[in-house]
Parts: structure tokens; sequence; C-alpha cells
């Protein structure tokens, strides 16, 4: 009978450690490692973006977020652009001084983002691991949303003054409104330059941020240490794309 379990037990005993094994090696992040999975891939992201933002045709050469005139200037867009010898130059140099403004601006995203990443709770973290692709970045902008546009329109507005966005659009307004005096039932434009300008910064930020937020959870060439690679990685994450 003792070889007889002797026999068995030797039998058993690699089965059990295999099994543990497979078990050890299956056992996906803690809690604790999801929550800072998370906010590394959002600190990434966000740096990221701003980076990519906060320099020289960040804004303007990126044809998803350049920043162009409202939409209530359309008008008065294609209005001078058929004045000869003057309208497109001065449109054209109104419209990359607004996405110069918007560039200077970006780096104000920065300590916003960092402070609302701090402050990301486990259920937070869980609500934005099981959402859609871009749960992270909306998740951002609901809660920095306000913060942000405080932040960035009074930079915008000196930075508009700065690189003379707001003398041309003046310009513009000027000479638009001269050129209505002689067309009847024309009304002049209000000068909400600024807000504008914010708004679609803002727009173009966040559209980047998704594209970031994107790019980790999808791509592994971009979960860039072992611990995204343990919360986004295959064995949470059956859509990654190949490396690129």
């Amino acid at each position: 009978m003792k070889k007889i379990i002797t026999a068995l037990a030797i039998l058993i005993t690699p089965a059990y450690f295999s099994s543990c094994e497979i078990l050890q090696g299956s056992s996906g992040p803690t809690n604790d490692e999801i929550i800072s999975g998370l906010k590394q891939a959002l600190t990434i992201s966000t740096d990221t973006s701003v980076m990519n933002l906060n320099r020289t045709n960040g804004y303007f050469t990126n044809a998803a977020i350049k920043i162009l005139l409202p939409p209530e200037a359309q008008k008065i867009e294609s209005t001078l652009r058929s004045v000869p010898g003057i309208g497109n130059t001065l449109v054209d140099d109104l419209i990359q001084k607004m996405n110069r403004a918007a560039e200077q601006a970006a780096v104000k995203a920065g300590p916003i983002f960092k402070d609302a990443i701090t402050k990301i709770t486990f259920a937070d973290v869980m609500n934005i691991l099981n959402g859609a692709d871009d749960a992270a970045t909306q998740y951002l902008k609901t809660n920095t949303y306000a913060q942000l546009q405080a932040a960035f329109q009074p930079p915008i507005e000196d930075a508009l003054k700065s690189v003379g966005a707001q003398q041309a659009w003046n310009t513009v307004m000027t000479t638009y409104n001269n050129y209505n005096n002689f067309i009847p039932g024309t009304t002049d434009i209000p000068d909400n330059l600024a807000a504008h300008v914010t708004q679609k910064a803002l727009d173009g930020l966040f559209h980047i941020v998704a594209i970031e937020e994107g790019k980790i959870r999808k791509n592994i060439g971009h979960q860039v240490t072992d611990l995204l690679k343990k919360v986004f990685g295959p064995k949470q994450n059956g859509n990654l794309l190949p490396f690129n």
C-alpha cells in the first residue's frame, strides 16, 4: 500500500505544481497595478499630446484640428478672398496666427491634466477600462474642461495680441464691415475671436489625447513600460494591433 501511495504522490505532485504555475502565470494585474497602469497611460497620453501641440505647427499643419475662422465668418472669408491683392493674404495670415495662439496656450493643459489624473479612483478606473476606446479621454474632458477653458482663454487672448492675430482680426472685421457699407442689408460682425480659438483649441487637444489613448489600448508598440503591458497587454485586451 505504501508503494502505491508513494507512486501516486510522485505522479500527482508535478501536475499540482504545473497547475499552480499556470494559475500564477495567468493571474491578472492587482487593483493597485490597474490604477497605476491607467494613470501611467493617461500621463503618457496627455504629456505626448501637450508636447505635440505646444510647438510650431502643432495645430496649424494638422488638418484634423487646424483652427479656422468661426462658422459665422465663412461669408466674410469668401468675400475677403475675392478682394484682389489683399484678401487671400489677409485671411491666411489671420488663420495662421489663430493657430499660433493655440499652440502657445497648449502648455497650460499639462498641470491641469496631472491634477485630474491623481484624483482618479478605482471605480473610475474600472469604468474607463471597461468603456469605449476613448473612455479615459472623456473622463478627462468631463473633469477638466471648465478649468482648461479658464486657463486657456487668457493666454490665448494675450497670444492673439502678441502674434498679431487680434490686430489681424480687427483688420478683417474693419475691411469686411467697410465693404458692407456699400451693400444694403448686410450687418457687421462681432469680435469673439478669443472664445472661438479657445473652444477649437480644446476640441483639438481632446482629439489628440483620444488618439494617444487608443494607441496605448490597442497597440503593443505603444505599451512602453512593463506596467502598461501588464494592464493593457494581450492577456487583458484581445484587440491588440501589430507593433508599428
